[in-house]
């Protein structure tokens, strides 16, 4: 997971940076509402997903001309949740947007210039929830949303 969200996507971006600045053009990095916060049984993918959107700002910043984005979705129906066997999470059970309508919206608003693109208003509220609450309530309310809906 670290070299495919870290590793790969950093020298990618060193790879093919000349090109796209060259024709200033853009890029638009996959993070996840898990970039806003510690990720109790996935800290792993919470930490690679912070690095993706971390990463994106600074080269926003950085990169004159060049459109940089993070799209920051939610759950999100694309076979993720079975695959990491979260199909019964509290997470995947109260809803999630479909794979088009995320794809949508990052890309109207990665073309509009946004830095940082949370799809949906209960992404929204949850990535600005975190700004409020304490650390340490933020990390249990995770971990209790992480486990499955039927408590195991």
């Amino acid at each position: 997971m670290i070299d495919l969200n870290v590793r790969s996507l950093t020298h990618i971006t060193k790879l093919f940076l000349p090109e796209i600045t060259a024709a200033k053009g853009g890029i638009l990095n996959i993070a996840s509402t898990a970039a806003f916060q510690p990720g109790p049984l996935m800290a792993v993918y919470y930490a690679t997903k912070a690095y993706v959107l971390s990463f994106s700002e600074a080269l926003e910043n950085e990169l004159e001309g060049v459109n940089v984005s993070a799209l920051c979705p939610g759950p999100t129906a694309t076979g993720f949740s079975e695959r990491a066997e979260l199909g019964k999470s509290k997470l995947f059970k109260s809803g999630t947007m479909s794979a088009e309508e995320v794809a949508e919206i990052g890309y109207k608003q990665w073309m509009s210039g946004k830095s940082v693109i949370v799809p949906g208003f209960k992404n929204k509220l949850l990535a600005a929830s975190v700004r409020i609450l304490p650390r340490k309530q933020i990390t249990s309310i995770v971990r209790k949303v992480q486990g499955r809906a039927d408590g195991v």
